[in-house]
C-alpha cells in the first residue's frame, strides 16, 4: 500500500476526448509514462525533434526539457500546446489528443535478432531481414518501428517494412546510409549476415486506422516507403477495399528503390494507384514521369482533401509541409497520420 507521500508524488493525466488516464511522476516525461501504462499517445522520434506528439493542454502545467523549435515553438507553448516526449508534469493535467484510441498498446520487448539477409537496393539503401527468436512472440502494428540497442547505450530507430503476418519470413528494414553515421556506417561497412543485433519495440503510433471507405493518400519520401510498404501488405492481407494512392518521392529514380515491387502490387490490388515523383533527375536518368516535390503532386491531383485520410512518412520537411498544405486543402487535422524520419543530426537543438 502506497504512503500519502508516495501518492503525492504522482500526478493524474487525463486524455480527452478518449477519457483515458494515467499517472506520472515529476521526473518522467508524459510520453514515457503513457507508453509504460499502455496509453496509445501519438509519437514519433521521442526526442523533441519531430512534433508528432504535440497536443493541447486544457488545464494544468508542465515543464519542457530541450526540444527543437520546429517541434514546438515559443508561440505554440504560450497558446497551451505541449510536447509530451520532453514535458514533465508539475500538476494534474488534462490534455486533448484526438489520436488516442481505446486500443491498448502492444507489449514492448527487448530481444536478440540475427541478420539473415543484407540486400543493397540502391547505392545508399540496404534491405535487412532479421530472424526473430523462435520462442518469443513479437507483436506489432504495420507502420510501427523498432530501436536497435547499440553497445554504448545509444539507440537507432527504424520502421518495419513488412506486415506482421510475414514475420516468419523475417522482420524487414530499409536502412539509408548516412555517411559518418555510427550505425549506418556499420551496416554499409563491417556488418554481415548472421550477425546478432539487439532490438526493442514496437514503438510508434503510425498504423492503419479504420475509416469506412475513405480514400487514402500514402505519401512517402525516400526510405519513408518502408512503413508504407508494411501498410500496403496489411491492406492486401486483410482484404481492405479502400482506394489508396501511393505518392513516392525521391531525388533521382534510383531513390525509388522498390519501384518494381510496387508495380507488382498494382496488378494484385485493383484499388491501389501509384504516382512516383522525382525532384532532381539528371539527363542520364531519362526520367519521363512526374517531377517536383512529392507532397505537391498530391495537391495537383486532389486539390480538395476534405474526404481523405493521409499517411505520410519520410523527411521531416516533407511531412511538415504536407501537414500544413493538406490542412489548408481541407484535410481534417485528425486524419493526418505521420512518421517523420529524424536522423541524429535532426535531433540536435535548433
Amino acid at each position: 500500500m502506497s504512503s500519502p507521500a508516495a501518492a503525492a508524488s504522482q500526478f493524474q493525466i487525463q486524455i480527452e476526448p478518449s477519457g483515458r488516464s494515467f499517472t506520472v511522476s515529476p521526473t518522467e516525461t508524459l510520453l514515457a509514462a503513457g507508453i509504460a501504462q499502455g496509453i496509445n499517445l501519438p509519437y514519433g522520434c521521442k526526442d523533441g525533434a519531430c512534433g508528432s506528439c504535440k497536443c493541447k493542454m486544457v488545464s494544468g502545467s508542465v515543464t519542457h526539457g530541450p526540444h527543437q523549435s520546429k517541434a514546438l515553438s515559443d508561440e505554440e507553448e504560450v497558446q497551451g500546446f505541449v510536447l509530451p516526449c520532453c514535458a514533465t508534469a508539475t500538476s494534474d493535467l488534462v490534455l486533448e489528443s484526438r489520436q488516442v484510441t481505446a486500443e491498448g498498446a502492444l507489449p514492448i520487448k527487448k530481444m536478440p535478432t540475427r541478420i539473415t539477409l543484407m540486400e543493397k537496393k540502391s547505392p545508399d539503401v540496404m534491405r535487412l531481414l532479421l530472424q526473430m527468436p523462435a520462442n518469443e512472440l513479437f507483436a506489432y502494428h504495420a507502420g510501427q518501428y523498432i530501436e536497435f540497442l547499440l553497445r554504448d547505450g545509444l539507440r537507432r530507430s527504424y520502421s518495419m517494412a513488412s506486415a506482421p503476418h510475414l514475420i516468419a519470413q523475417g522482420l524487414e528494414l530499409h536502412i539509408r546510409h548516412m555517411p559518418g553515421g555510427k550505425f549506418t556506417d556499420q551496416v554499409f561497412g563491417s556488418m554481415k549476415e548472421r550477425d546478432i543485433l539487439r532490438i526493442e519495440g514496437p514503438y510508434g503510433s503510425f498504423y492503419l486506422r479504420e475509416a469506412e471507405n475513405k480514400p487514402m493518400v500514402l505519401l512517402a519520401s525516400g526510405t519513408g516507403f518502408a512503413p508504407i510498404k508494411a501498410l500496403i501488405e496489411e491492406m492486401q492481407f486483410k482484404g481492405i477495399p479502400r482506394p489508396a494512392t501511393l505518392y513516392w518521392g525521391g531525388r533521382r529514380p534510383h531513390d525509388l528503390y522498390m519501384d518494381d515491387w510496387v508495380k507488382t502490387k498494382l496488378t494484385e490490388m485493383p484499388n491501389l494507384r501509384y504516382v512516383p515523383v522525382v525532384s532532381d533527375a539528371l539527363p542520364e536518368d531519362s526520367w519521363t514521369g512526374r517531377t517536383g516535390f512529392v507532397h505537391q503532386a498530391v495537391l495537383q491531383d486532389v486539390p480538395d482533401l476534405s474526404g481523405h485520410q493521409v499517411y505520410a512518412c519520410g523527411a521531416p520537411i516533407v511531412v511538415e509541409s504536407a501537414q500544413r498544405d493538406y490542412v489548408r486543402a481541407g484535410l481534417p487535422i485528425d486524419e493526418f497520420y505521420a512518421d517523420a524520419f529524424t536522423s541524429e543530426a535532426d535531433k540536435l537543438p535548433a
